[in-house]
C-alpha cells in the first residue's frame, strides 16, 4: 500500500482539519485558502474522471467530457484495479443507485 508514503504528522493533521468540516461551504473556504485553483479543478477532475469511469464510459467520452489527459485517465482507472477501492466507496456514498465499479 502507498499509504505508509504520505503517512506522517503533518498529513494526519491535514486530513483531520478536512474531516472537521461542517459543510460545504465551509470546504469550499477551507480549499480556497489549502489550494491554487488549479490544484482544486485537478482533483475534481479525478473525481470526475473515477465517476466516468464507474459509469463504464470510454476514455475517449472521459477526455472529450472532462479535458483530462489520458494518462489522467489511465491513472485513475489504475486505482479502480490496484488502490484502496476508495474512489467507489465515496462515488457508491453520493450515488448510492449507481453499480460498483467492476474491472473487466
Amino acid at each position: 500500500m502507498q499509504i505508509e508514503k504520505i503517512r506522517g504528522h503533518q498529513t494526519d493533521q491535514l486530513f483531520k482539519a478536512v474531516l472537521e468540516l461542517k459543510d460545504l461551504e465551509e470546504c469550499y473556504e477551507f480549499f480556497d485558502d489549502l489550494c491554487t485553483i488549479s490544484e482544486i479543478q485537478s482533483l475534481a477532475q479525478r473525481f470526475e474522471v473515477a465517476h466516468l469511469l464507474r459509469l463504464k464510459k470510454t476514455y475517449e467520452t472521459i477526455k472529450k467530457e472532462t479535458g483530462a489527459s489520458t494518462a489522467t485517465i489511465s491513472r485513475v482507472r489504475r486505482c479502480f484495479d490496484y488502490g484502496n477501492d476508495t474512489y467507489d466507496k465515496m462515488l457508491g456514498r453520493l450515488y448510492p443507485d449507481e453499480k460498483p465499479f467492476q474491472a473487466k
